[in-house]
């Protein structure tokens, strides 16, 4: 994808992920309170809660969603920053700077576009294979299909990011318990 596509996938994301991680499912009406009835008092305190989290997430999930495209300035685009290694890095920066637990879904969503929506793909073991990998769904960055393509990824991440947060692990768990959590449900 090209970068305005990277841009609307960042936007996006925050914008639903701000919504995912506001609902809480397991507690009960969202707006309807203990009596059912929809007041405007719960209405605007759910929309600000939402508005909150989108503007929490947008910086680090649209920074995120456009760094792996800085190698378009040094080595070797879809290369040299589009690869599980440095993917590993980001998924450590909440270790290191807690403030940015959210970059590496914008990062992990990127690879995923452009692997999904581009007909190039990505070199997932760069530097130890310049092998490209990718799916024949891609369309050409510019193409007319392109924002269309980025659209539906965007969506089925969404719906992923969804499941994991509501049925897996919440998202909003730092990084260290969601591995210790993990480790517990698969036996580690």
């Amino acid at each position: 994808m090209n970068k305005d596509g990277h841009v609307l996938n960042g936007a996006l994301l925050a914008i639903g992920l701000g919504v995912i991680l506001s609902i809480d499912p397991t507690a009960g009406p969202i707006i309807g309170g203990e009596s059912g009835g929809i007041t405007f008092d719960a209405v605007s305190t759910l929309a600000g809660e939402v508005a909150r989290s989108i503007a929490v997430l947008s910086l680090p999930v649209i920074l995120g969603a456009l760094f792996p495209d800085v190698d378009t300035a040094f080595g070797r685009h879809r290369k040299t920053l589009h690869n599980l290694p440095v993917l590993g890095i980001f998924l450590a920066f909440p270790y290191l700077f807690g403030n940015l637990q959210f970059v590496w879904i914008g990062v992990g969503t990127h690879y995923l576009l452009d692997v999904v929506g581009s007909k190039r793909g990505i070199a997932l073991w760069y530097p130890f294979s310049s092998t490209e990998y990718g799916f024949p769904t891609g369309v050409a960055t510019s193409s007319n299909w392109a924002t269309r393509v980025t659209v539906v990824v965007t969506a089925m991440e969404l719906f992923v990011l969804f499941l994991v947060h509501n049925y897996l692990v919440a998202l909003n768990t730092p990084l260290p318990d969601a591995a210790n959590l993990i480790g517990t449900l698969v036996g580690i």
